[in-house]
């Protein structure tokens, strides 16, 4: 099956008492059983919801798996996968990750126990160095939030399947319509469905995508015993995000790129970091692992001091300051004191997260509209 059609018909039958074909949003708490021990397949709404069922469907189907299972946020999915290991495990991550995830991993799964060793995912030697016989799981997001940097996920997943290691990629940049890391060896797919899946900033959510039913059984049951799953009412929205997932990840990627060449090409910017020029560090095993290079980038300025980054930030008029991304509005970020200030400014700055450090995600509007804006701001 094509990938639009997929899309739009992932996990999704008419309703068979109505014929509507809309999923219904089930708004039910509980399940009248026929007798004890007997009913429809659902008897508590935080253990299974109809319109959830039809949404992990979806979401499996849409990353080539075969279990998929939501969660309230995309840190309440990554918070499951780690919840698999044991005091004493450890966990190789990448240097380069969003400041929630990190956040989670040193804050909170720290003191439990589990060690947590940052290292460079663009090299492959520097993975190997860092396993130990304690390692149990390779964190990784491909391309990475905010520098863009690329992850080869074949040579990843035959690494952790040599030291029995699980592997995870968070694939929340590049969407299930650019990449598919359970196709290239990965256990898990974590998505913060909150960006290109729900693609309209109106829900918060997250998902996982494995193949294995006994891993899926294990993340199954934390998703229960620690309830962190979503209301039907955001089901409902990512469900009908996903619909339109292909042709919003087409506008997605055809303005990333009018917009990574125009910021190439101005005077008063600096570095462009966008995994789709052919100079990039990763350019040949994005092209090999990705359909696209999606509509993700970050720049600096030639004068690169934090007053004129924030002025910029302050100045556009399309783009909305914001946290978050993959919506269809475009988004301006400052990753030091939004979305990565979690992370110790030292650890920031020596991975190459400046403090002047700009972040776009670019939407589905009209590309000279956004250019036209970027250049009023810049100057």
């Amino acid at each position: 099956m094509k990938l639009a059609t997929k899309f739009i018909h992932a996990g999704t039958e008419p309703d068979p008492s109505t014929g509507a074909i809309m999923t219904p949003i089930y708004q039910t708490s509980t399940y009248v059983q026929e007798a004890p021990g007997k009913n429809k397949g659902y008897e508590y709404a935080r253990s299974q919801n109809p319109t959830r069922t039809a949404l992990e469907e979806a979401l499996a189907v849409i990353e080539n798996g075969r279990h998929g299972l939501a969660f309230s946020s995309g840190v309440a999915a990554t918070d499951a996968v780690l919840k698999l290991l044991q005091p004493g495990d450890e966990v190789i991550a990448g240097n380069d990750m969003y400041g929630g995830t990190y956040r989670l991993f040193t804050k909170v799964f720290e003191k439990f126990g589990i060690r947590f060793s940052f290292v460079d995912m663009t090299s492959i030697e520097a993975i190997r160095a860092a396993i130990t016989p304690k390692t149990k799981l390779i964190w990784t997001e491909t391309p990475t939030n905010p520098l863009l940097n690329v992850t080869d996920i074949a040579a990843v997943t035959t690494l952790g399947k040599q030291h029995k290691a699980l592997v995870c990629v968070d694939n929340t940049f590049a969407s299930p319509y650019l990449q598919n890391p359970l196709d290239l060896g990965a256990d898990i797919v974590m998505h913060s469905s909150t960006k290109y899946l729900g693609g309209h900033s109106d829900v918060i959510q997250g998902a996982l995508v494995m193949n294995d039913t006994t891993l899926r059984d294990q993340l199954y049951f934390i998703q229960k015993s620690c309830g962190a799953v979503p209301g039907p009412m955001d089901c409902f929205l990512v469900l009908r995000g996903i619909k339109t997932l292909h042709v919003r990840m087409q506008r997605h990627c055809e303005n990333g790129v009018a917009i990574a060449h125009f910021l190439r090409q101005h005077p008063k910017v600096g570095k462009v970091y966008w995994c789709g020029f052919e100079d990039h560090p990763g350019y040949a095993i994005a092209k090999k692992q990705m359909r696209g290079f999606g509509g993700m980038m970050s720049f600096t300025l030639k004068d690169d001091h934090v007053e004129k980054a924030l002025k910029v930030l302050s100045s556009t008029k399309v783009f909305a300051l914001a946290e978050s991304l993959g919506g269809v509005e475009s988004l301006i970020n400052h990753p030091a004191s939004m979305t990565h200030a979690s992370i110790p400014r030292e650890e920031r700055i020596k991975n190459g997260l400046s403090d002047s450090l700009i972040r776009l995600s670019v939407g589905i509007e009209d590309a000279d509209d956004l250019i036209e804006d970027l250049k009023q701001a810049i100057g």
